[in-house]
């Protein structure tokens, strides 16, 4: 269950964003990766950098542990296909199957669709404002928030007639003594 379920509408709106920048796989250029977490620090958010060349596992990993709320996936080397949805792969293994991820970096926009399908967010590439990128952020997480809110709720409710209705049942199996005796 996310942390997020245990909070009240106020504290949901003013909990920071939790964000754990990576570049799972063999790519060592982290400099976009650092421009990014900059901008993330500074439009509010509490980021987390994996470090370099962490495999899709170990991304998946460090989200769940450290509660996230987005993963913000990056790459330079065409290996999107392959690390990106592993690392989607290995969140819902873990148990971190509502942590919203992005992707971002030299993408062509023939797999960007693909991505998204398998879902990977935004799909950014080289030139997007940082404001694009940090609003988009702000908005699905907003969204996922809710969206993981109502089913928190939806959980607890159908969870409270699930039990209500055990309780039906049990009353129904009660064995009455014999009075015919």
């Amino acid at each position: 269950m996310s942390s997020l379920q245990l909070l009240s509408e106020p504290e949901k709106e003013s909990r920071r964003i939790r964000i754990l920048v990576a570049k799972p796989g063999l790519d060592g250029h982290d400099r976009g990766a650092l421009v990014l977490s900059r901008a993330f620090r500074d439009a509010g958010m509490e980021v987390i950098y994996s470090g370099l060349l962490p495999t899709p596992e170990q991304v998946a990993q460090m989200a769940v542990d450290e509660d996230v709320d987005v993963v913000a996936l990056s790459l330079l080397n065409g290996a999107h296909m392959t690390a990106f949805p592993k690392v989607v792969q290995f969140l819902k293994e873990k148990g971190g199957g509502d942590i919203l991820v992005v992707g971002g970096g030299i993408i062509p926009d023939v797999d960007k669709p693909k991505l998204e399908r398998m879902g990977i967010k935004g799909n950014f590439g080289p030139g997007t404002s940082l404001k694009t990128i940090v609003d988009f952020i702000k908005d699905s997480v907003k969204e996922n928030r809710d969206r993981i809110s109502k089913k928190g709720v939806e959980a607890r409710v159908s969870k409270r007639s699930a039990s209500a209705s055990a309780k039906k049942s049990k009353k129904k199996l009660v064995r009455r003594p014999n009075r015919s005796r």
